[in-house]
């Protein structure tokens, strides 16, 4: 299996390191890596259009028959050229992580880790974004088994058509893990506190620092089920289209283009 691995921590951070050991001990896969050079956390799916991309290939750390490389832009900007610029052939998988902290609910709008696999999926390829819900918690092993086993059931079954999975892992040891299940985003608040601080020449900048609102979550959503202790399994999609919206916008008079119905202003 030919599997393109990033994250958006950067090529120095433990999980994507974790990650490419697990793949490389099994045999049978053969493992890129394309990372940035320096943590890229929360930069969603921005691209880098002005100004050239560099890579500098990453030798220690890594098993041997693992190719890695460190990129000087955005996690999308590490897909996109991996499977554009660097690859000579086309994956069967990209995978994102283990990103060291949750990407939960509507975090995942925000998350370079997502973004980085969705940028798999928007070129026609099966994906895994992958999270350990820990900001704290070092030991990436759990998770990385996780993938494993997420692979393996997906090549007896193979996926009908591609889609990205957002996989997020309880901070626990394999044995006190309750299992996989798919649970839909939860929405998820902020209190969005910006600090104000003065720098050594008297200018002012700020700092964001907001902390999620604990309200009452969905029971069926990926934050209740990796609080509970459960890897939660959620799969995504890039069209944000809000189909249930389209009947109470009738009342505008609009109609759905494409249904012959198209009225003049």
């Amino acid at each position: 299996m030919n599997i393109l691995v990033s994250n958006d921590d950067g090529i120095q951070a433990a999980g994507v390191r974790c990650l490419a050991a697990a793949l490389a001990q099994i045999g049978g896969h053969q493992v890129t890596v394309v990372c940035p050079d320096r943590e890229r956390s929360a930069t969603g799916h921005a691209l880098t259009l002005h100004k050239p991309l560099r890579l500098e290939p990453v030798r220690e750390g890594f098993p041997p028959e693992v190719q890695a490389w460190a990129c000087s832009g955005t996690p999308s900007d590490c897909v996109k050229l991996g499977l554009d610029g660097l690859l000579q052939h086309r994956p069967d998988w990209v995978i994102s992580g283990i990103n060291q902290g949750a990407n939960l609910g509507t975090d995942v709008l925000y998350s370079g880790t997502v973004s980085a696999a969705m940028e798999g999926l928007l070129e026609g390829i099966p994906s895994l974004a992958v999270s350990l819900a820990s900001f704290t918690h070092q030991d990436f092993q759990p998770a990385a088994q996780v993938v494993l086993t997420l692979l393996e059931k997906l090549s007896l079954k193979p996926l009908e058509k591609p889609m990205l999975l957002n996989v997020n892992v309880p901070p626990l040891g394999l044995a006190e893990i309750r299992g996989m299940v798919l649970a839909r985003l939860a929405w998820r608040k902020y209190t969005d506190l910006y600090e104000k601080r003065v720098d050594p020449r008297g200018k002012a900048y700020y700092w964001l620092a907001g902390e999620v609102v604990e309200e009452e979550v969905d029971p069926c959503s990926d934050v209740r089920a990796v609080a509970e202790g459960y890897v939660s399994i959620t799969p995504l999609q890039p069209d944000l289209t809000a189909y249930a919206a389209f009947d109470s916008l009738q009342q505008w008079g609009l109609s759905a283009f494409g249904s012959g119905l198209e009225g003049a202003l």
